[in-house]
């Protein structure tokens, strides 16, 4: 389950305060956005840990048993409260409970709009254990295989599968600005699948990442077979292959699978960061 699942389970059976940073000043632990749920002897979410979140606990059960609380509370993150951040954060707290619920289903699925796309072809078991790190973060995945029967019968929130027959004739409708993540079962699926995604770079130039799974001597071969297609070095040098952040040992899946979703939060990174300085 997320954690938002996890938090609208247990508020169909518990009240809770539902804690959310609201605003920020200088460094922070948390984001604009970040929230936490306070059960009467469980927690959901975070704000960002730390003496500020034990805090805001201690506040979030007093406003539970009753007695009043101020509905926003700022926090300097210094000496006095046990953090050496240096920043202020402003924290809200709101009472919920069952009839609450679809309110915050609206909310998380009109936060879910604004996460990052991404096409993750192949339902292995890369794949299937990078899902499991994607469903906590902030992607909306589009799960793509041409085999029958491959999907688990439960997916994380984020997560839509969907069964494509040839798989590379999904690409041309990706959602614009999707992450896309080749990983198939076939290396005859994952080189017409990187074609079509250079395809629509050439046309629509809307896909910021193309990853594929594999070696430096898979991908000799493949820009070997693409460059007979017609595709040139400059189109070649967008694909990245090896995925996955560099230096991280391993090849069990889950190794794989935090490695890819680094590189998925750097890209972001970089991205937010390239956006910001154009507005500014």
């Amino acid at each position: 389950m997320t954690t938002e699942a996890d938090f609208l389970g247990l508020l169909g059976v518990q009240q809770a305060v539902w804690v959310t940073v609201q605003a920020h000043r200088g460094s922070v632990p948390r984001e604009v956005g970040a929230w936490m749920a306070v059960f009467g002897d469980s927690t959901v979410g975070s704000i960002g840990g730390g003496h500020l979140e034990w805090q805001a606990i201690e506040q979030a059960r007093k406003l539970l048993n009753g007695h009043a609380v101020a509905p926003v509370q700022r926090y300097a993150l210094g000496p006095s409260l046990g953090q050496c951040c240096g920043g202020e954060v402003t924290l809200g707290f709101a009472r919920v409970s069952t009839p609450d619920r679809p309110r915050l289903q609206q909310y998380f699925a009109a936060q879910q709009t604004q996460w990052s796309p991404v096409a993750l072809f192949g339902g292995g078991h890369v794949a299937s254990a990078l899902v499991q790190v994607l469903g906590r973060l902030p992607f909306r995945v589009h799960w793509l295989d041409s085999r029958d029967g491959i999907f688990p019968e439960t997916l994380p929130a984020n997560v839509h599968a969907e069964h494509s027959e040839p798989v590379q004739g999904a690409v041309a409708a990706l959602a614009p600005q999707s992450r896309v993540l080749i990983m198939s079962f076939s290396h005859a699926e994952d080189l017409d699948v990187v074609a079509a995604c250079l395809l629509r770079q050439r046309a629509r130039c809307d896909l910021p990442f193309i990853g594929l799974i594999g070696s430096r001597s898979k991908w000799a071969t493949f820009s070997h077979r693409l460059a007979e297609r017609g595709f040139g070095a400059s189109e070649l040098a967008q694909v990245i292959c090896p995925v996955g952040v560099p230096g991280i040992a391993g090849k069990a899946p889950e190794v794989i699978a935090v490695a890819v979703a680094a590189q998925l939060l750097q890209l972001n990174s970089t991205i937010d960061a390239m956006s910001s300085l154009r507005t500014k």
